[in-house]
């Protein structure tokens, strides 16, 4: 009997040990193929390279394809993020910083400055940069100190001056004005984090100059990465700054993501309030907009549980915001467009979740308040004690949700066409977005549902100069201001919808 099991034992042994050459010979003969760029081999691939069948097997999406994905800019989802992450997070939360701070008189300039004054241990301002607000910026270059001050216009950093000596400024800072002034303020030589609070295309050169100088960003501006993503993401990696979003969606997911292994995100579910008319009907808001225009330009312009900018909310009300931002995610996490869903939370509790490939859901919850996304932007990967109303989930009683009407909410399908076009075209929907979300908050007879429609003009027109493979920055530029002046004709001959 003991005979018989020995040799069944070894007969076991040896069936393992084969079982063991043949794997290895099966992993040998696939890393020939995908040498050989043998994408015929690989189910629902398309184009025959090497970097695709690499893209297939090394991610994965809900549809099972992986087409679509890329390498994030953010530091997540590979080993060398996860390292760095580990790294970080073992120097310890006595850390000192020091930021540079751009849109600082905004509402994300002035919520950063709230954490600066939460951790005076942690934060040093060395730069500030603004519009034209010049009595707030006195304001806080007496009390912080930077080392640069900028304003929008001559005339305001002119004005700062004056302010600066009639209270006795002792320690007076470099001021600048303009484009040059922000990039003066973003490239300061002491900062090592720029916080990008500029509203629009505008905080693209400075984002990507101090890029080039290897300081971490703070990404308070999506426009950045939805116009500049081509560009901005090779910077990102030749550079190897850290890319930290600030906004509380896509740190949300970047939180979620901390510890998720690579290969392990499977989806990205971006949550959204719903904007100023998530409670109308698609008729009742179609009506309102014939009927009632007036309304509809005043409802437009507040949020229900936000308090942000006048051209944040806006996009909130269309939801060409959460459109941006599904771009921002494709270039911030990797994901493609097909494996980043949109859900309507009314209650802001939950700001996005991921979906790992196990199918665990994995959600940030918290507060509607910018300070904390702003916070873990700056102080990632530690956790910093700050004074704020923890959660109380038996306060707010029940989490709801549902789908986005498409149809209600054109914009949302323009910016899934726009970032599945990629290239350029992402840079013509924000810029035609900006302009006319601008007109329409001008009141200047631009309809609610003109925005959508002048949007789409934009896209398709650019459609004959779509420029996909090595785009540059000036190709950036040069479409950012064609579809602004797109925008600024159409505008003139274009009657709201429903006239």
């Amino acid at each position: 009997f003991r005979t018989l099991l020995n040799l069944l034992r070894l007969d076991q042994r040896w069936k393992e040990e084969q079982l063991e050459v043949v794997t290895m010979k099966l992993n040998i003969a696939a890393a020939f193929l995908l040498a050989q760029g043998a994408s015929a081999f690989v189910p629902g691939t398309t184009q025959k390279s090497s970097a695709n069948v690499l893209n297939v097997f090394g991610k994965s999406g809900s549809k099972g394809t992986g087409e679509g994905w890329i390498d994030p800019c953010a530091p997540v989802n590979t080993e060398a993020a996860m390292k760095k992450t580990l790294n970080e997070a073992l120097k310890g939360a006595t850390f000192k910083k020091r930021l540079s701070l751009l849109g600082s008189t905004g509402s994300i300039g002035t919520q950063t400055l709230d954490i600066v004054d939460a951790c005076p241990d942690n934060f040093q301002i060395d730069a500030l940069s603004a519009g034209t607000n010049s009595a707030l910026m006195a304001e806080q270059v007496l009390k912080y100190k930077p080392q640069v001050a900028s304003l929008a216009t001559k005339e305001a950093a002119d004005d700062l001056k004056e302010r600066l000596k009639a209270a006795g400024c002792e320690e007076m800072p470099e001021i600048f004005f303009g484009d040059e002034g922000t990039v003066a303020a973003a490239t300061v030589g002491t900062a090592d984090t720029v916080v990008t609070g500029i509203v629009g295309a505008a905080g693209l050169l400075p984002t990507i100059e101090a890029i080039k100088l290897g300081k971490d960003i703070a990404l308070a501006n999506k426009e950045t990465l939805i116009s500049g993503g081509p560009v901005i993401n090779p910077l990102v990696e030749k550079h190897g700054i850290n890319m930290l979003a600030a906004d509380s969606e896509h740190s949300a997911i970047f939180q979620c993501l901390q510890g998720v292994p690579e290969g392990g995100l499977r989806r990205i579910i971006l949550t959204a309030s719903g904007g100023a008319f998530r409670d109308y009907s698609k008729e009742d808001l179609f009506d309102l907009c014939k009927n009632n225009p007036e309304f509809v330009q005043q409802k437009a312009t507040t949020h229900p549980n936000w308090d942000m900018g006048a051209k944040i909310t806006l996009d909130s009300a269309t939801m060409m915001n959460k459109g941006l931002e599904v771009i921002e995610a494709h270039y911030l996490f990797g994901a493609s467009y097909d494996d980043i869903d949109i859900v309507i939370h009314p209650q802001s509790i939950i700001h996005s979740m991921v979906e790992t490939k196990d199918t665990s859901c994995i959600a940030q919850l918290g507060w509607a308040d910018m300070r904390l996304p702003i916070v873990y932007s700056v102080s990632w990967p530690h956790r910093l004690e700050m004074p704020y109303e923890p959660l109380d989930l038996a306060k707010i009683g029940s989490l709801t949700f549902d789908k986005p009407d498409r149809e209600k909410y054109p914009c949302i399908d323009l910016a899934y066409a726009a970032g599945n076009a990629g290239g350029t075209m992402t840079a013509v929907l924000n810029a035609a977005n900006e302009a006319a979300n601008e007109k329409f908050r001008a009141n200047m007879g631009l309809g609610f549902l003109d925005i959508p429609k002048l949007i789409e003009g934009a896209m398709e027109a650019h459609k004959a100069d779509h420029k996909v493979g090595d785009v540059t920055l000036d190709d950036i530029l040069s479409c950012d201001e064609w579809a602004r002046n797109y925008v600024e004709k159409e505008s003139l001959n274009t009657a709201t919808i429903f006239s």
